[in-house]
Order: structure tokens, then C-alpha cells, then sequence
């Protein structure tokens, strides 16, 4: 306490705080004790246990939402094993949000509830639901933590004692003086700092500060529970955090601040509005991974599995705790990095676990906390300059200090029917939902039903939540990518909020299914009813996900649409995705009935009828288009009796009739139609040389109809000579400044050719210009070495002629 004294504030008496605490806050032979905590402590916790052995507790009060107290015995019950949540949702009409109330195993909260299990008291939650003290400074955020520790971290106080006690950080401050420091002190000499320490981070912040923060108004409400508790119980435990502990003695209420006491939060609870909010909340799983503050959570110690550990020790009475974590964790990291092949050996640890000892005693600790260990791997681990290629060893302590555990919930009959459903079929799958961390699933789609089946759960899944799982590779039938791969492999990742995710679809359905076929009826009334290629793609969805009856009845919903679109690209997609389903139809699971067929055949006519459009398409779309004119050609030439119309034929002649068809789609037409056997292979070339021999303006679209040719018809231009001589003709007459213009499109229209064809036509040029093959290799010679030898021939011809040799 003789460290603090020196940076308080004139107007702060520290003599006044600690007779205010032994008469109000801890003293057992009050009605009421106050038991002020930081979130997840495993210190806290330890001297909580010696508090309530002594003091004998009729009733704990416990800062943490009144919505909470059904699930008290859920958590308390020996079959729940942290660490765990309470999730809670709000939604109104102005605003929703989401927030954890996770709690670990050496939680003072957990430890709290427990014990009171243990003794067979009641125990109570006494803080007020998120939703009435909701405000500007927590809003944006969708999901947070009320267990917010902000302002006692980064008060004015703690910064400035930070810097005296040469402490980088307010994790390292605390662990210091509570953590270590905590274990030589009596209970009653810990509670004491704890008040002291927290209370004058509290009075750095002014009145309209704690109001905006909802402190005031939580505290109010917890002070009304304490007095409601005093009346009916004579011994009450108060656990609260130490930030609030000075706001529940009511002694602020005559100051300043009670000029808010009235005041409403902004999106408080205000009369009438109180009907339109839905409010609920679960037990749920929860991760170290999560409650983590390094991974962004808002509350407690970082470090949750090093501290987990160091739990364990205090249980075990260890009074070295942190040297034997520390020997145990540096045994594990030495483990770790000879298993991925790093260069370290038992005289690193050793050293290690010296300098650990070295540190501690440096900086005038009882023990090496965490900081002292991450110092010493970084010293003894790390070899030579820190930097991407050595911080592996850090990377490895990091994942053991933060740990994979995830919790378990014990059976109660608030479970949601979603995540028991969930969780029931991730267990026949095999899938691993006990541990954090990426899992991989590899699946042999054609050759194994139950890989199907497991792709198909994967699939609905991820339609509800996102974040569980990702294909890394295998076909990716909605984007039409990688078709001709037989295998999937996913990547998936289990977490508390995965299942926050499935608790919100549950308003959907009891199962995945259900959930996934009522979200995706839903969507489906959002889809405009012309819009053919978004149904079909949904059909596809539904398909992928194993919803066979709900792709079924989409049927006769794609038609209709089918027959309202009158876009040719939307139609050439429903098409690709139709003509897909009917060609896999037995891996998706469908019957061979004729509706699917009849389908295919409409999306096809329909947008043979809108082949004439083209002619006055925006030239950003030329190149879907191209694809959609090779898809129809395709099918066309397919044996397929419903695709034998002359339309298509028709409608290309009559495209190539149109002097304003643009270049690019006039070469794709006219391939496609020679390919059909319509119109000569001499046309290509006779049309090419139109384009060549014609105006500058013509001259210019010819790379751009090669391009349309050499999308179908290579062919045309690897085997005929023609257009080969014709194009060689172009390029002799261009102009540098037209030839540089034309390189880009020119370039384009190759890429349609194989490193072979290339080749091929590379040997074509060198026998019409008379060279050998390998001289078309040779690369040409630059600028600055022509006019450099240009130069040395102007020198040594002046030198000739002076000696007069020429």
C-alpha cells in the first residue's frame, strides 16, 4: 500500500478508502461482505474460497444478468465443465445485440456458484440484462463482453502506476502485485488492495463518464438486489467487480453523480417500448480460445490456459504454483518444437527456467509470473534477431498459454433442439467438436455415400453458419469451378460461436434441415420472379444440401421465371446449372423423372429465342456471352433429340447477316456455324480479310474477331495457311504506332492456344518467312544496344576514312 500513496490525488484520502473498507466493505461481522474481484482470477478465486469458509454465507450475490438465475443450477451442476457462457440476445425495434457472460474454472464467479451448490445456500446474479443499460460506446459492437474491464485497465491511475512499477502493461501490473504478490497476503489484506487499487482507478472517471458507461445504473440495480437480499438473509456475500465494489456502498448517491440517477440511458427500458423487445438466453460451450483477452475479448486474464494451470497448482496447495508451471510449460514447448523439427535442446529449457528464476528475482517477485517466461523463451528459444523465420518457438508458447479446451453443458431442458441436433450429427460424422483448432475432412464424393451424406451436412451447415466450416478444394458446383475433381476437402473450426450462430437460426427449425430448408424458402421470396438464374442456383443450393423435396418444389417456380426473363445471359446461366443438374442428377439424389429434362429443354429454347439481342450487346459483355454461345453450340451438337431445332441455325445466319453484329461475336457465331456444318470453312478467312484488307477502323476489329474465331475454331488457323498469310499481310502494313495498339488484342487471341499449338504455329511462321524453327526463339534485340552499336559503327567508320581506308 506505501507504493501507491505517492500517485494519489491531493483530494483522495487512502487513510479514509481503508477505514471505509474494514467498516463497510470487509468486515464478517457485518450483515453484508463485499468481495471485490477481477474476471477470472485464479488469485481471486483462491482467497474466495478461504473468504467463504470463514464467513459462512446465508446467500451469494453474484455480479453477473438477472436473466441468468434459471440456468444457475445448469452451471453449477458437476456435469457442466467450463469453460462455459450464458449467451444473451436482444432485439428491439432500434436496436439488437449479442453478449457473453463466460465463465472458466477458476472464474470467481464459477468458484462462487459451486461452492454455494456445495454448501446447499442459494446464489443469486443481482446485475441488470444488457439491454437496459445499452449505449453509444458499445452499440456498433454485434457481439460483446459485459464483463468489460476498460476503464479500470486504462484509468489515469493505473497508467501512471504502470510506468512506477516498470511494468509494460496492466496484465503484467496486476499479475504482479494480485496474482504473485496476492498468494503471501492474507485474505483480508488482498481484499483490501484489490478495493484500494480498483476504487482509485474508479474516481479518475468523472459521474457523466460512469453514466454513459451503464455503471451507475447497474449499480443502482445491484444495490436495490443487496438490500432486498439484507432484508431476508443475515449473512450476504456480495461478488462483485472491484470497479463497482465503492458504487454498491451508495455513497455517491449525495455527490455529483445523483444528478443522473434519473436520467435515462440512451435505448434504456422506457415505457411502452418494454413489450417490443425479445430478450433470451442460453448456456452454451465456451473456448480458451474465445475468453482470451489477447483474442479480443473485452474482460479477465490473458493467457487462460497458463492461468487454468496455475489454478490446478493452487487446488493441489502447491506453493510454488508458478515455478511448476512454468518447469511443466517449458517442458511441453520443448516437446512441441522437436515434433516440427526445430533445433532445440534440454540445456534451452534449462537455461530458460534459470532466467525465469532471474527475472523474478530482478524485478522483485515472489515467482516468475508469464511475462517473465515469455521473456525468457524469447532469450533462450529464439536464435539470434527476432523475425519471421525464428518466432516459431513464440508462436508454439503463445498456443500453449491460450490452450483448446472447449466446455461442456451439462443435459437440462433448456437445451436448443438446433445444437443437440447439430452436435448428434457432427458425432456420427466423426466430426471434432470437443476441441478447438482447424480440423480437416477429406471426402471421396463418387465413391463413398457417406462422404456424400457428410458433404451434404457440410453444405447445410455453412448455408446457416458461415464461419463453421470452408471447402478448401473439390468441385465448386455453384460458381462452376474444378468440376473434374472426385474429391472435397474441408476445413472446419468449432467454437462457442458457431453455436451463438445455430441458437439464432433456431427460430428457422428444431434440425439443420429443417433450419436450412425454412431459411432457404425464406430466401427464395426475395428473388425477383424473372429472375431465372438466381432460382436455379438455389435449386442447385438445396440439391447440395441434401433438400431433394425443396428442389422439387422449385420446379415449376423456375419455369415461371424461366418464361419472364428476357435476358440471354441470365437464361444461358439457368441453362449451365439445369444442364448440370440433369447430367449429375444421381449424385444430387434425383429421380429420373421427366421434369428435370422438360426443364433444361425450356431454359434452351428460350434463350435461343433471344439470340438476336446480341447484336446490340454493351462490349463488357462479350465474353459471357461468348461462353453462353459455346454452351447453346454444344448442346446443339449434342445427340439429345429436344435440342434438334432449326432456330438455333436460323438465328445465327440471321446474326451474321447483321452488318452491325461487332467483331468479336461475328467470329463466334461464324465458327460456331461452320462447325454446324452451315456455312464454308473458307468464310472465316474471307471475312478475316475483310477486316485486314478494308478501312483502318476495320483493320483495327481484327484482332478482336480472331479472338471470337479462336474461341471455337483453332483449327481454323493451325491447319489453313490462308488466314496465317492473311494476318502476316496485316502486320506488314501496320504502322508501329497501329501495331502497338493491336499487340494487347492480338496477345488475347493467342491465349486461347496450348503451349503446343503455339508451337505449331511458330513453325508455320518460320517456313513462311524462310528461317529456321529456332530463330523464331531468338529474343529480339532492345533499343539501347542498337543504338549503342549504332554509335560504335559512326566511330569506326569516321576512323576508316581518316586513315583513309575507305
Amino acid at each position: 500500500m506505501d507504493r501507491i500513496a505517492p500517485l494519489v490525488e491531493p483530494d483522495v484520502d487512502v487513510t479514509q478508502l481503508q477505514s471505509l473498507f474494514e467498516s463497510q466493505v470487509y468486515n464478517l461481522n457485518n450483515g453484508t461482505v463485499y468481495f471485490p474481484i477481477r474476471h477470472h482470477s485464479p488469485v481471486c478465486s483462491y482467497h474466495l474460497l478461504q473468504l467463504i469458509e470463514a464467513y459462512q454465507p446465508d446467500i451469494i450475490l453474484i455480479e453477473g444478468p438477472e436473466s441468468g438465475n434459471p440456468y444457475l443450477s445448469v452451471l453449477a451442476d458437476e456435469a457442466t465443465i467450463p469453460p462455459v457462457s450464458l449467451y444473451y440476445t436482444y432485439e428491439s425495434e432500434d436496436d439488437r445485440a449479442a453478449c457473453y457472460y463466460p465463465m472458466l474454472r477458476y472464474s470467481p464467479e464459477y468458484v462462487a456458484l459451486r461452492e454455494a451448490s456445495r454448501l446447499n445456500i442459494p446464489a443469486q446474479f443481482i446485475d441488470l440484462d444488457y439491454y437496459h443499460f445499452a449505449n453509444t460506446e458499445k452499440a456498433e459492437q454485434h457481439e460483446i463482453s459485459v464483463q468489460d474491464e476498460t476503464l479500470l485497465a486504462s484509468s489515469d491511475f493505473i497508467n501512471r502506476l504502470c510506468q512506477k512499477m516498470n511494468c509494460r502493461s496492466f496484465d503484467e501490473l496486476w499479475e504482479k502485485v494480485f496474482e504473485i504478490g496476492g498468494l503471501e497476503k492474507s485474505t483480508l489484506e488482498f481484499v483490501k488492495d484489490v478495493f484500494t487499487y480498483c476504487t482509485l482507478s474508479r474516481m479518475c472517471y468523472t459521474a457523466d463518464r460512469l453514466h454513459r458507461s451503464g455503471d451507475l445504473v447497474r449499480e443502482e440495480h445491484m444495490r436495490n438486489c443487496i438490500r432486498e437480499a439484507s432484508l431476508k438473509y443475515d449473512r450476504v456475500l456480495v461478488i462483485t467487480g472491484g470497479f463497482h465494489t465503492y458504487g454498491l456502498l451508495g455513497l455517491e448517491t449525495d455527490s455529483a453523480s445523483q444528478k443522473f440517477s434519473d436520467k435515462p440511458m440512451k435505448k434504456n427500458i422506457r415505457s411502452g417500448a418494454r413489450n417490443s423487445v425479445q430478450q433470451q438466453m442460453y448456456p452454451m460451450v465456451y473456448t480458451f480460445a474465445e475468453a482470451d483477452r489477447l483474442n479480443g475479448y473485452a474482460s479477465g486474464m490473458p493467457y487462460v490456459n497458463y492461468y487454468d494451470m496455475i489454478w490446478s497448482e493452487l487446488l493441489r496447495k502447491k506453493s510454488t504454483a508458478y515455478n511448476v508451471t512454468a518447469v511443466n510449460l517449458l517442458s511441453k514447448l520443448t516437446r512441441a518444437l522437436r515434433k516440427g523439427h526445430e533445433h532445440v535442446s534440454t540445456s534451452d529449457a534449462i537455461e530458460a527456467y534459470s532466467m525465469v528464476q532471474g527475472l523474478a528475482a530482478l524485478r522483485d517477485k515472489r515467482e516468475g509470473g508469464v511475462y517473465e517466461l515469455l521473456d525468457a523463451a524469447t532469450a533462450s528459444f529464439v536464435k539470434g534477431e527476432l523475425t519471421l523465420a525464428t518466432e516459431k518457438p513464440l508462436q508454439e508458447l503463445q498456443l500453449l498459454l491460450t490452450g483448446d479446451a472447449i466446455g461442456n453443458v451439462a443435459p437440462n431442458s433448456f437445451n436448443i433442439p438446433i445444437v443437440e441436433d447439430f452436435k448428434a450429427r457432427c458425432a456420427v460424422a466423426k466430426l471434432q467438436i470437443r476441441t478447438t483448432g482447424q480440423h480437416k475432412k477429406v471426402l471421396d464424393l463418387y465413391a463413398k455415400p457417406g462422404h456424400r451424406q457428410l458433404s451434404q451436412l457440410f453444405q447445410c451447415i455453412t448455408y446457416l453458419v458461415p464461419e463453421f466450416a470452408k471447402r478448401q478444394s473439390g468441385p465448386d458446383w455453384i460458381a462452376q469451378r474444378d468440376m473434374n475433381l472426385v474429391r472435397e476437402t474441408w476445413i472446419y473450426t468449432y467454437s462457442s460461436r458457431i453455436e451463438a450462430r445455430l441458437i439464432e437460426n433456431s427460430l428457422y427449425g428444431g434440425t439443420i434441415q429443417e433450419a436450412a430448408t425454412r431459411k432457404m424458402a425464406e430466401h427464395m421470396q426475395d428473388i425477383p420472379d424473372h429472375h431465372s438464374g438466381e432460382l436455379a442456383r438455389s435449386m442447385l443450393q438445396a440439391l447440395l444440401m441434401g433438400l431433394q423435396d425443396t428442389a422439387a418444389q422449385l420446379y415449376d417456380q423456375v419455369r415461371a421465371a424461366l418464361r419472364k426473363d428476357g435476358n440471354f445471359l441470365s437464361l444461358c446461366g439457368s441453362l449451365h446449372i439445369l444442364d448440370r443438374i440433369h447430367q449429375h442428377r444421381r449424385l444430387l439424389g434425383l429421380s429420373d423423372d421427366s421434369h428435370l429434362p422438360e426443364l433444361v429443354a425450356e431454359a434452351y429454347n428460350n434463350a435461343v429465342d433471344k439470340l438476336l439481342q446480341l447484336a446490340r450487346t454493351n462490349p463488357d459483355e462479350h465474353q459471357p456471352v461468348i461462353q453462353g454461345l459455346k454452351l447453346l453450340a454444344m448442346l446443339a451438337e449434342s445427340s439429345e433429340e429436344r435440342y434438334r431445332d432449326e432456330t438455333f441455325r436460323a438465328h445465327l445466319n440471321e446474326l451474321l447477316a447483321d452488318h452491325n453484329l461487332p467483331a468479336q461475336l461475328e467470329g463466334v457465331c461464324l465458327a460456331i456455324s461452320s462447325g454446324l456444318g452451315d456455312r464454308a470453312r473458307e468464310e472465316i478467312v474471307d471475312r478475316a480479310r475483310g477486316y485486314i484488307r478494308g478501312t483502318p477502323d476495320q483493320m483495327r476489329q481484327t484482332a478482336l474477331y480472331l479472338q471470337g474465331v479462336f474461341s471455337v475454331a483453332r483449327d481454323a488457323f493451325l491447319y489453313e495457311d490462308q488466314l496465317l498469310s492473311e494476318l502476316n499481310y496485316m502486320i506488314e502494313q501496320l504502322d508501329h504506332d497501329d501495331f502497338m495498339l493491336m499487340i494487347p488484342e492480338l496477345r488475347l487471341a493467342f491465349t486461347y492456344f496450348t503451349p503446343m499449338e503455339t508451337t505449331l504455329i511458330a513453325d508455320r511462321v518460320a517456313k513462311l518467312h524462310q528461317v529456321q524453327s529456332e530463330e523464331m526463339a531468338i529474343s529480339g534485340i532492345d533499343e539501347h544496344t542498337l543504338i549503342q552499336v549504332k554509335s560504335w559503327d559512326e566511330a569506326i567508320r569516321k576512323e576508316f576514312e581518316t586513315w583513309k581506308l575507305i
